[in-house]
């Protein structure tokens, strides 16, 4: 299972949350089976809907469209 705030804080230089979704997108395509919500990423462009974007990314990998 892969936490965000574990993709938070093992990757610092990740500034935005376009940037967030690439990473959970890239935890998902390595074979995490779940994702855990257990902090509200904290970049100025944070949708208020961030979780339905950062499931739908981990879900379909890095094949998602922008």
């Amino acid at each position: 299972m892969a936490k965000l705030s574990d993709l938070i804080i093992g990757n610092p230089d990740v500034a935005s949350f376009e940037e967030l979704e690439r990473l959970v997108a890239n935890a998902g395509e390595s074979g995490h089976m779940f994702i855990e919500f257990d902090v509200k990423p904290d970049y100025r462009d944070t949708p208020k809907k961030w979780e339905w974007r950062l499931e739908a990314v981990f879900t379909r990998g890095t094949r998602y469209d922008r």
